[in-house]
């Protein structure tokens, strides 16, 4: 429908103008090339959020999407993404605005694609052994991972089994290798698309939402980093008594996740976002956790955690939800699938910046609590506001002011 015109205006309105444009002369350009039977076939593997969730539905009714359909927010209905609630939720495809882009890219250079969507709530020793399954079916054929975010966590450990042994590279874009404090502050409730949701859901505080949903996606404690960020987070006892608490039995589990992932090997590549306000240092004052945002990383990752130790890494000037959509980042992953080289994007990255800020959860605590009528929001509207779900609050950066050396 994108490469013939059909429906413009129903996608048109889905999309925004301007990304339908951009999405339609991509899809002619794939259209044209076709798919080349000597190009491995490449799977994407998205980050966590990056799969649609919910409910199969007997035909002819639609599936019921839960992640993320506003109405159901609205309505109350995303404490049913608890795996503890026992509903049977399911993947039902890949959130087009963050992938679509990266596919009709690779397919406008010849390569077959299939976006790859999974439940990013479980463990993600479970997730990669599904992977890894699906993999095996492509065991007659040349295969590629490229594998946004959490989605390069998986593919590490999809990647170590057997079955998966004949997978040719795997690139990885924003990977959180070493962890992030993105996932902490998805716990805390204090994590930009979590104040969202809490903003769509009528009767729930963002507080509220954390501790009866995103508390329990296993996932997101096997991202958090390790001391080393200031603070062992895997110790209950070193969390704030006030706000969001971590689910104990959850923490544990975590323990030594990140450490324990294989090594990579010659198949893996990485690419880091760099010069973005991100979260890269955290300590504990009083009963808060206080965050130094820094330029050093893509806004949600460091760029110490996105490269890959053991294999090339590379650096791109690009935000962590636009890894997958970036022209210059494409035209590299296009190399790396096809040599595991590219000039596209330097080797090295040092930061020259040394402005940063602070900021804690009681002050996080006080953005976005206004209510938003979903309803009454104009398509324009939605699409702002589904478009900046993760946007992180906008603060000015400073260069600490020098101490002054007692004579």
């Amino acid at each position: 429908m994108l490469a013939s015109g059909e429906q413009h205006q129903a996608l048109a309105a889905y999309f925004g103008q301007a990304e339908y444009r951009a999405l339609a002369r991509l899809a002619r350009r794939a259209h044209r090339a076709g798919t080349k039977d000597s190009l491995p076939h490449v799977l994407v593997i998205p980050g966590i959020l990056g799969s649609q969730l919910g409910l199969r539905r007997r035909r002819p009714l639609p599936d019921d999407v839960l992640w993320v359909d506003p109405l159901d927010i609205q309505n109350g209905r995303l404490p049913l993404l608890d795996p503890a609630a026992g509903t049977p939720v399911v993947p039902l495809g890949v959130v087009l605005f963050s992938y679509l882009r990266l596919k009709l890219y690779l397919r406008a250079r010849g390569f077959a694609v299939t976006l790859y969507p999974y439940d990013w709530r479980l463990g993600i020793e479970a997730v990669a052994a599904a992977l890894a399954q699906t993999l095996r079916d492509h065991d007659a054929g040349r295969v590629a991972i490229v594998a946004h975010s959490m989605g390069g966590l998986v593919s590490r450990a999809a990647l170590a089994l057997p079955q998966a042994g004949h997978v040719e590279r795997a690139v990885l874009l924003g990977t959180p290798n070493l962890g992030a404090l993105a996932p902490l502050q998805a716990l805390r409730g204090t994590y930009p698309v979590v104040r969202n949701m809490a903003r769509l859901d009528l009767c729930r505080s963002a507080e509220e939402l954390t501790a009866q949903v995103f508390s329990g996606f296993v996932s997101l404690y096997q991202m958090l980093p390790g001391p080393e960020c200031g603070v062992d987070l895997l110790d209950r006892t070193q969390w704030p008594s006030l706000g969001p608490s971590p689910r104990t039995e959850l923490l544990e589990h975590a323990r030594g996740f990140l450490a324990g992932l294989p090594a990579p090997d010659a198949r893996f590549a990485a690419i880091a976002g760099v010069g973005q306000k991100t979260v890269t240092a955290l300590s504990r004052r009083s009963n808060e956790f206080v965050y130094t945002v820094t330029r050093g990383g893509d806004g949600t990752v460091p760029a110490a955690s996105a490269a890959l130790n053991g294999a090339k890494s590379y650096y791109a000037p690009v935000a962590h939800n636009d890894l997958t959509r970036d022209a210059s980042v494409a035209s590299a992953l296009v190399d790396l699938l096809l040599k595991g080289s590219t000039r596209h994007l330097p080797t090295r990255w040092v930061s020259r910046s040394r402005a940063q800020a602070r900021i804690g959860d009681r002050q996080l605590s006080r953005l976005k609590t206004d209510k938003l009528n979903w309803p009454r929001m104009t398509p324009l509207q939605r699409q702002v506001f589904l478009q900046n779900l993760s946007e992180p609050p906008s603060l000015p950066l400073r260069v600490p002011a020098m101490r002054k050396r007692r004579s």
